[in-house]
């Protein structure tokens, strides 16, 4: 019976280790699309449209509507959409600090 029980949750941990790598292997939302990639020019902060040297970027511009800010309203920095459709979320300073995937067709 010990046994029997000791299988009965092992294999649940196993189907839930199984559910949840899969979920974060879907290759829409990886950083190895290209897509998504900071390798693809649309995403890269050499892009001008992205640089915080661009004025509708810079925390500088108080009429901006793009700043991303924590908790405390603190801006920290920036989002700007690529024409995938892929949301880049710049710092400050112009380094990426993560994307949000292009919305699934």
């Amino acid at each position: 019976m010990k046994l029997q029980l000791m299988l009965a949750v092992f294999s649940l941990l196993v189907a839930s280790c199984t559910a949840n790598a899969q979920q974060s292997m879907n290759y829409n939302d990886s950083p190895m699309n290209y897509q998504n990639s900071e390798m693809n020019y649309d995403n890269s902060p050499m892009n001008y449209k992205n640089s915080p040297m661009n004025y509708e970027n810079s925390s500088m511009n108080y009429n901006a509507t793009n700043g991303v800010y924590d908790n405390r309203g603190n801006r920290i920095g920036y989002e700007v959409q690529a024409p995938s459709g892929v949301t880049n979320i710049y710092s400050n300073d112009g380094k990426r600090m993560g994307y949000v995937p292009a919305p699934q067709r």
